[in-house]
């Protein structure tokens, strides 16, 4: 029996990855989360198999789940699975110990393929990502500016991008405006992006926002 967790914000994913594993892999229990919060509390409560993670999910993101299932099941593989494309989150998501990226858009015909390959102690990595990882191994010159922040800076950074105000950003970070505006200093400091225009037209230009 597989036991796999998903995490994903969205009823109808989480029920087509399961119908697909189930159909494909045969005796598979899954488990379900549909924020970071139960995500974290189904890693406390159970031993998993694999974790399918989107990265887009309320409150914390997945990369800071990803970070705490580091953490709290240090040999359970993740697969992130996410819309946003490689170029964006991959190499940090692999920083942070992720065993394998997906794109929602390839999920139908590689999504079998990737969960094999992490259940049996691989990589999934594709050619592309695999140049990309290849480059960004122990460089820091050339990276893009956003590559700098935390994980917390690059979320408030994704929230103030798509219009959101210090208050909304706290309250869906249950965060003090205080320290949301702490780390939107911080990442005026590190991106050199002063006004929320240029952190806009930035985050659009990266594929930080959709």
């Amino acid at each position: 029996m597989i036991r796999v967790l998903i995490a994903d914000d969205h009823d109808v994913v989480r029920h087509g990855l399961r119908d697909i594993l189930t159909s494909r892999l045969g005796k598979v229990t899954v488990g379900e989360a549909r924020d970071a919060g139960e995500a974290i509390n189904l890693l406390i409560q159970k031993a998993w198999d694999l974790v399918l993670l989107d990265i887009n999910m309320p409150g914390r993101s997945g990369l800071e789940v990803l970070e705490e299932a580091r953490r709290l099941r240090p040999k359970t593989p993740v697969l992130v699975l996410t819309s946003y494309p490689e170029e964006q989150f991959a190499v940090r998501a692999f920083k942070l110990g992720a065993s394998g990226y997906i794109t929602k858009q390839e999920v139908s015909d590689q999504l079998v393929t990737a969960v094999q390959r992490v259940l049996a102690g691989g990589k999934y990595v594709t050619a592309s990502l695999a140049e990309r990882l290849a480059s960004n191994l122990g460089a820091g010159d050339g990276q893009a500016p956003h590559e700098a922040l935390s994980l917390r800076e690059l979320q408030v950074l994704r929230l103030v991008a798509v219009g959101k105000a210090m208050k909304e950003i706290a309250d869906e970070l249950a965060l003090s405006e205080k320290t949301v505006a702490t780390y939107r200093t911080r990442i005026s400091e590190k991106t050199g992006l002063k006004t929320n225009v240029e952190i806009a037209r930035y985050a659009l230009k990266q594929g930080l926002v959709e």
